[in-house]
Formats: C-alpha cells, sequence, structure tokens
C-alpha cells in the first residue's frame, strides 16, 4: 500500500472512530447511562462487524497506528484526572475516607486474586495478582455525577466517597505499578517472585511517586516560568502537555506504566501559581487540556471496546467467569460503607457508600489494556477471555451503579 494510501485509510479509520464515539455517546447519555459507556458499545459493535461479514473497519482494530493513539489518549486521560484531583485535599482527607479508599482497593484485590485461583488454577501466580489489581481499580467519576445531578453533593457520603477515591486512584495505581512489575520482571528473565522482589518493586513505585510530588510542582513552575517569558500563543498548553509526556516517559524509565506519571504530573501542576506566568490565557490548564483530550480519549475508549470478541462470549465459561468477576467487584466494594467509623458513621448510609464505590468504568479499562500488552511466557497476561471477561464486569458495573445509586438515596431523607 502506497504512502498517499495508507493516510487515506487512517483518515477513515479516524473518521468511523470519532463518529462511533460519538454516536454512542450521544445514545448513552439519551438513555441516562454514561457517555463512556456508549463509546465503549461502540466500539464492541464496530469490533465485532466482521462476525456479521463486515470487514471493511477490521484495520482499526488492529492496526498499530490506532493503537498508539489509543495509548495516548489513556496518557491525556489519566493527565486530566489528575488535575482534577487536589493534593492539598488528598493530605487533608478525614480518616474516614482513607480508611474506605483502603478497604475499597485491598478486599477487591484480595476477590479478585481468589476468583482468578479458583476458575483460572491453570493460569500463572501473577495472572490471579493482575486480576485482583484490576478488581481495585474505582471510577468514581460516574458516581460523582449522579451525585451532582441529584443535587447531592453535600451530603456527608458524598464527601466521603470523593475523597476516598483520590486515594483510591494513587493506591491503585501503585499497585498496578507494583504487580505490572513484577510481571515484567518475571518476564524479562527476572527473578521469581520474592520478597525481596516484591520490596524493590513497591519501592521503585512509592518512590517515583513521592519524588514526582516533592519535586513536580518546583520543575513544573520553572517551566512554566521560562516558558511564560516566550510570549507564544498555545505555550501553556504546550508546556503542559510536555510535562505530562516527560514524568510519563520517567515512570517507564522507573520500569512502571506511563499513565502513573502522567497521574502525578496532573496531580502536581500547580495551576494557581502558573496562572501568573501567562495572565493573558483564560480559564485553567485543565480547561485547555480538555480539549485536546476530546480527540484523543474517545480514540482509547472506541478501540478498547473493539478488542472485545463477542464470539468469545458465546463461551460459557468466559460469562461465568464474568458473571463471577463482576459480583466479587460488588462485593469488595460493599464492604467500603464499614470504614467509616467513630463519630462519624453517625447517621451515615453505609450502602450508599459502598454502592457508590462500585463502578470500575475507564479505570478498570486502563487496567484491562495495560494487562493485553503485558507478556509473560510469550503470551498476554489478559488473553481475549479474560478481556471480555473484564470488559463485561467494567459495563456491567457502570449500569447498575447509577440505579444503585439512585434507589439508596431515596432512603437518605437528607
Amino acid at each position: 500500500m502506497g504512502h498517499e494510501a495508507q493516510v487515506a485509510s487512517m483518515l477513515l479509520g479516524l473518521m468511523v472512530l470519532f463518529l462511533g464515539a460519538k454516536i454512542g455517546g450521544f445514545l448513552a447519555v439519551a438513555c441516562k447511562q454514561p457517555a463512556v459507556l456508549g463509546e465503549l458499545v461502540a466500539g464492541i459493535v464496530l469490533g465485532n462487524l466482521p462476525l456479521l461479514g463486515v470487514s471493511a473497519f477490521a484495520s482499526v482494530g488492529s492496526g498499530e497506528f490506532f493503537s498508539l493513539l489509543s495509548s495516548i489518549g489513556v496518557v491525556l486521560l489519566l493527565f486530566e484526572v489528575g488535575l482534577a484531583s487536589s493534593l492539598s485535599e488528598m493530605l487533608r482527607v478525614g480518616g474516614p475516607a482513607t480508611v474506605v479508599a483502603a478497604i475499597g482497593v485491598i478486599v477487591p484485590f484480595l476477590l479478585g486474586y481468589g476468583v482468578g485461583a479458583w476458575l483460572l488454577p491453570d493460569r500463572s501466580l501473577y495472572v490471579h495478582l493482575f486480576i485482583g489489581a484490576t478488581l481495585s481499580a474505582t471510577s468514581v467519576g460516574i458516581t460523582a455525577r449522579v451525585f451532582k445531578d441529584l443535587g447531592k453533593l453535600h451530603l456527608q457520603e458524598a464527601k466521603i466517597i470523593l475523597g476516598a477515591a483520590v486515594i483510591d486512584d494513587v493506591l491503585g495505581l501503585i499497585i498496578l505499578a507494583v504487580v505490572g512489575g513484577m510481571i515484567t520482571s518475571v518476564g524479562q528473565g527476572g527473578d521469581t517472585f520474592s520478597l525481596v522482589n516484591l520490596l524493590m518493586i513497591t519501592g521503585k513505585a512509592v518512590g517515583f511517586l513521592v519524588l514526582a510530588m516533592a519535586l513536580g510542582s518546583r520543575i513544573s513552575t520553572i517551566l512554566f516560568q521560562i516558558g511564560g517569558k516566550l510570549r507564544q500563543e498555545g505555550m501553556w498548553l504546550s508546556l503542559a502537555i510536555s510535562y505530562c509526556f516527560f514524568l510519563a516517559y520517567a515512570a517507564h524509565w522507573f520500569g512502571l506504566a506511563p499513565i502513573v506519571g502522567a497521574f502525578a504530573a496532573g496531580l502536581t501542576i500547580d495551576q494557581a501559581g502558573a496562572r501568573k506566568f501567562f495572565p493573558h490565557e483564560k480559564g485553567d490548564i485543565e480547561d485547555h487540556v480538555v480539549y485536546l483530550a476530546r480527540f484523543f480519549v474517545p480514540i482509547f475508549f472506541v478501540h478498547t471496546g473493539m478488542g472485545v470478541d463477542l464470539s468469545v462470549l458465546a463461551d460459557s465459561n468466559v460469562v461465568f467467569f464474568g458473571a463471577i468477576l463482576t459480583l466479587a467487584a460488588i462485593l469488595g466494594k460493599q464492604v467500603c460503607g464499614w470504614g467509616v467509623w467513630g463519630k462519624a458513621s453517625k447517621g451515615i448510609n453505609r450502602t450508599l457508600i459502598g454502592i457508590g464505590m462500585i463502578p470500575r468504568g475507564e479505570v478498570g479499562l486502563i487496567f484491562a489494556m495495560y494487562g493485553a500488552e503485558l507478556m509473560l511466557n510469550g503470551q498476554p497476561v489478559v488473553d481475549k477471555a479474560l478481556y471480555s471477561a473484564i470488559v463485561l464486569m467494567v459495563m456491567l458495573t457502570t449500569l447498575i451503579t447509577p440505579p444503585g445509586l439512585t434507589w439508596a438515596l431515596r432512603r437518605t431523607s437528607r
């Protein structure tokens, strides 16, 4: 295929991805569901058209170009999440939110590991650990949207959930970094599982985050200070994205997932401090990044959906595994409500907290995608069957959360 033909094919693929994302998102919102669910379903539909004899878009799901764009999308997504989070709020968050977050990571991790060991006994220990890591994730964006739409953000339960979500994000990324690092080490012929190896990888993950938190704000401020003197249009956004990509690469250099660095970049940028170097810019950095993210992030969700092979779901074992995984995902977060103790527990609706922590959403998809790229003994850690089961779990937990929250809120008169 000539160069012009390749470009034309890529342009057609981008059109398919964008239209699929927007149509899917529109239909999902019309059905009172998160737009991300529609984008995911659109990808599943496009990716399985060959089952109906339509193979025109097959290259979109398997092409390296679209895979690279998808990877950039997930990096920008985590950068956005970091920008929307507050390091100071994270440091000030109360005891109940901290305990809720810890329980919401540890219990689902153990349940996920148990489900993997039970239903996939022939798979490696590291696969079981990765399944546990996938269940530890939480996508609180869906929950926050429901609370906001219903005018219930003032509730104590909402504050606890949103506060716990920030800590949950960090703990989940550390677990992902540790488990991913262990798998990478073994896959490259390193030591087998050992306490020393575990401590070294954990130390690298925590060490990177500590360094990023300690030095990131200063580095980004110096970067913006220098860039502010150049007085070029779009410099603010260019510097922010460059800083994001730098920390994403640094995370990779440390042996961690690039998304860990992207999250740290967003978390450590002092948006208010950077503003004084760019007085002519309107809004915050987050307001500028969102436009770039709108280009790349939908590609990630649709492309991720295209990786789901519906023919695999014809296997009753895969559906059963996905159902059990979903049950473990729900139960693992339901116990979060019991993390609220002492005076803070007075009048608290524990069920509401548990339901609010259930959705895996885009975070679960990020973990699944990362697992599909990790190799162990020449095979992906997350194969097609496991990938489809995880996506099924993500979809179900995302679907049940909005009506579940509405039901639980009816039991709270505040």
